[in-house]
């Protein structure tokens, strides 16, 4: 906001009675009418520091210049006088909606015109700056939120990270393969969408489904502590081996609360509620501490549900796997033990995207293991004639006479 005063009267006369009084303390600008106007504060609009307005002009009058000055934002930048005789006084509402700031009746008194003048300019300029301001702030703040946001971002990559491996790491150690972490993760997606949408009540979030998903993939986590001769035992388990593999559950809890200090809280709860009660039942009959009904949280009977119709559709060391339809219908007759009347629901509306999820990752997992033992037939193969080679070199060397 600048140093100029801007007069625009279509009469000369009363354009230098203006700048007489004013010139002393501000550069005084003239235009005739109110397109002159315009496309002088089109060029000078920063330079301005009030407009003085008459409101009889020809081509254009003071009341068109206020609505062509509104569309293009002026009224905000400086203060717009209005300059009027007593017989127009009635058009000075009008202006006022418009967006005048004030108005000054002529004959103008000299004393008077400079204290509003004086005035409004200092009010608009102490305005303007505490507003550049606001919008430094702002920009400021925007600026920290959004370093906020991608460190957020960062450290939810990196926690998502650290489950996928330590997921990863039980998955090899146990031997369960075809993509059984994947296939976790998207049953347990599959029902987290569809209980939010069934059951309100549960105050699940698009963005908690995200870090129940995630968090999933450490369901079996305890295994790691679980000594091989017991995990990977290719029969049946003795009582007392398969009450120590039952203690997975709170030796993965374990784990989590002694690794998870630089998690996200979300990250952590859900982790921890996951690894600890994901073999909970509806009934009180599961493990480990024998939660019954609503007590179990809802991300333990989500990933729960998952992990038992995954364990059924797949091949174990005591048996084939079911089809898709069996293990439905064992969830659904609770021979799997009880799950929540609101999940088996839930499991009905989704049973196709099950199965679909199930046929697409068995087939990724083959056409995957059928070109890993291809590659690896390759390079043994290429292995053999290398071999072949060197013994040809070898032989050859032999046959020379040195």
């Amino acid at each position: 906001m600048g140093n100029k005063i801007l007069v625009v009267d279509d009469s000369k006369f009363n354009r230098s009675i203006l700048k007489n009084l004013l010139a002393s303390d501000y550069e005084i600008s003239e235009a005739e009418n109110g397109k002159e106007a315009l496309a002088y504060i089109e060029k000078n609009q920063a330079d301005i520091a009030a407009v003085l307005l008459d409101i009889v002009m020809p081509v254009m009058d003071g009341i068109e210049f206020l609505q062509e000055a509104g569309k293009r934002n002026y009224l905000e930048a400086f203060p717009i006088l209005i300059v009027t005789s007593e017989k127009e006084i009635d058009k000075v509402e009008q202006c006022f909606e418009y967006g005048a700031s004030d108005f000054i009746k002529k004959p103008v008194n000299t004393e008077f015109v400079k204290k509003r003048v004086d005035r409004l300019v200092a009010l608009y300029q102490d305005r303007n700056k505490l507003k550049a301001q606001a919008n430094r702030q702002t920009s400021t703040l925007q600026m920290q939120y959004k370093m906020l946001q991608i460190q957020s971002n960062k450290l939810k990559e990196s926690n998502e990270n650290i489950i996928r491996v330590l997921g990863t790491i039980v998955e090899y150690r146990n031997l369960e393969g075809g993509n059984h972490i994947a296939r976790i993760e998207k049953y347990t997606e599959i029902l987290g969408n569809q209980l939010m949408q069934d059951y309100p009540e549960y105050e699940l979030t698009p963005e908690k489904v995200h870090v129940i998903v995630s968090a999933s993939a450490l369901h079996d986590v305890g295994k790691i502590l679980i000594p091989d001769s017991i995990l990977l035992k290719p029969g049946k388990l003795t009582n007392d081996e398969f009450e120590y593999m039952k203690s997975h559950s709170v030796r993965g809890y374990d784990i989590i609360d002694q690794i998870a200090t630089s998690w996200g809280d979300e990250y952590i709860k859900y982790s921890k509620e996951i690894t600890r009660w994901h073999h909970e039942k509806y009934d009180g009959k599961g493990y480990p501490d024998g939660l019954r009904g609503e007590r179990i949280p809802i991300s333990a009977q989500l990933v729960s549900l998952a992990d038992c119709y995954d364990a059924l559709t797949n091949d174990s060391v005591y048996r084939k796997a079911y089809s898709c339809e069996d293990a439905y219908m064992m969830i659904k007759n609770g021979e799997c033990g009880v799950f929540s009347p609101k999940l088996l629901s839930v499991l009905t509306k989704v049973r196709d995207q099950f199965e679909d999820v199930a046929k697409k990752l068995r087939d990724e997992y083959e056409a995957e293991s059928a070109e890993a033992q291809a590659a690896e037939d390759a390079e043994e193969t290429a292995g053999d004639e290398e071999h072949d080679e060197i013994d040809n070199l070898i032989s050859s060397l032999k046959d020379l006479d040195l």
